[in-house]
């Protein structure tokens, strides 16, 4: 809560008094503001197929709430607070990175003390206040309470445990208890990784169900989609299983198997998380060049670029099959779109920091990607936002500039349904109510990519 500073004076006499004597030089109190208002602002709104401007606008922050949104002309301001102009700009709220990554404590090489704040605030330097991290590590339970007791500047962290995967279950038994243990910890959801057999899938997924648990990600082969989707896995990542489940991860996937999918995914309500872009790049069908060429590859640690540019010179590169990497793209890109354009639920991910996905600048890649699928900018900005605040919409209320809602969202200088580019280049951004103009944002980045300028061989 922001403090009040004030003064008073206890009677005219003593005034009177202090008046009469010699004063020492005064000194300068700064007043914390009790709040935030900006003014005359452009509120985005938006639903899953349309986005509308509300102008001339007053949005009120106190502590790390909304508390009002209103007329400029009609609504009134506490006192105290800090006025920001908002004239000729637009509000959007924050984005959501829905399958991101909290790098381990350790770091890398010789950065392990700055690594991961680093990570935490370019989410947040490009407009990412919420994080749902999906691969869990110790620390992470307390990174999570140091960033909402305001220790720490980062997103608002929703937090997978460690995963469940072919190398840390061996048995239904295990994979009960590690979701016991998980939820008991205090973790937020469950990741799924490859290589679970389909019993200890299924024994994962019960006990899930009974713990109150979500679970996500990937989805196994011994299991495969529509078994996936029966057992109730909230969200499918990089549409994980789709192509597989159809046969079409070397050929041209057929208008009739791309509506099956869809309404297969229909009938047991599950939200896909697409990750195209950096897909893309895993699978050999980005243009290397490109990457190479990514402006933001300066914000992170020489070894991890040098992980990067070998990655690209490798001879079998791809996750899959390179010869069928363009036909597999098509198919994903004809996938999202059939899946959007058919209702199912979509919420914004690019897997960072993952194969140049830097993370909060990856957003502007996979936006891209998704306007080259036909996916309108409305739609793509809702799947970021409000989509991910329903969600998560039995833990807190974000993804809207709304009364109540959690205070994220950006200052942008164009309007983001028209110029979504807008977001790259925004006036400032305010995460659980701390307000980040964009001097003081550019300052920090600047500070990280001179800290990573230096080779690792040169430090060592």
């Amino acid at each position: 809560m922001s403090r009040f500073i004030t003064f008073v004076i206890a009677s005219l006499s003593l005034l009177f008094i202090s008046a009469c004597q010699p004063q020492p030089e005064a000194l300068e109190v700064k007043v914390e503001p009790s709040g935030y208002a900006f003014h005359g602002v452009n509120v985005v709104t938006l639903t899953r197929t349309d986005g509308n401007v509300v102008a001339n606008q007053t949005v009120l922050v106190e502590g790390d709430r909304i508390t009002a949104v209103g007329d400029t002309a009609t609504l009134s301001v506490p006192q105290n607070y800090q006025h920001i102009d908002g004239r000729d700009k637009y509000l959007l709220a924050g984005l959501a990175e829905m399958h991101g990554h909290v790098p381990p404590a350790s770091g890398f090489g010789q950065y392990p003390d700055r690594y991961l704040d680093d990570v935490l605030f370019m989410y947040v330097a490009n407009g990412v206040t919420t994080v749902r991290g999906m691969l869990g590590y110790p620390h992470q339970l307390q990174l999570k309470r140091d960033i909402t007791e305001g220790k720490r500047i980062g997103p608002t962290l929703y937090l997978a445990g460690p995963s469940f995967n072919g190398n840390s279950i061996e048995s239904p038994e295990q994979a009960t208890q590690r979701v016991i243990d998980q939820r008991d910890e205090g973790w937020d959801l469950l990741k799924v990784h490859p290589g679970l057999t389909l019993a200890e899938y299924q024994a994962m997924a019960k006990t899930a169900r009974n713990a109150k648990m979500d679970f996500g990600g990937h989805v196994p082969t011994d299991v495969g989609l529509e078994e996936a989707l029966k057992a109730g896995q909230r969200t499918i990542d990089h549409l994980d299983g789709y192509l597989e489940e159809i046969d079409a991860t070397n050929r041209a996937a057929s208008r009739y198997e791309l509506d099956y999918l869809v309404a297969l995914s229909l009938r047991y309500n599950v939200a896909v998380v697409p990750t195209q872009a950096l897909w893309a790049t895993i699978i050999g069908a980005a243009d290397k060049d490109a990457l190479r060429a990514y402006p933001e590859i300066k914000y992170v640690p020489q070894q991890v670029r040098d992980g990067w540019f070998g990655y690209l010179e490798e001879p079998t590169l791809g996750y899959f099959n390179q010869d069928n990497a363009m036909v597999q793209q098509q198919n994903r890109q004809r996938l999202i779109k059939a899946l959007y354009d058919g209702g199912v639920p979509m919420i914004f991910g690019t897997d960072a920091p993952q194969l140049f996905s830097v993370p909060g600048f990856s957003a502007m890649h996979e936006i891209r990607m998704l306007r080259d699928a036909g996916i309108p900018t409305a739609g793509i900005l809702h799947s970021a936002t409000v989509a991910a605040g329903e969600y998560f919409a039995d833990k807190d209320k974000f993804g809207a500039i709304a009364e109540g809602q959690r205070a994220d969202f950006m200052l942008l200088n164009e309007n983001p349904l028209i110029a979504p580019e807008a977001i790259a280049e925004h006036a400032g951004v305010m995460v659980a109510g701390q307000w980040l103009d964009r001097a003081t944002i550019d300052a920090r980045l600047a500070e990280i990519a001179a800290a990573y300028a230096v080779s690792t061989d040169t430090e060592q």
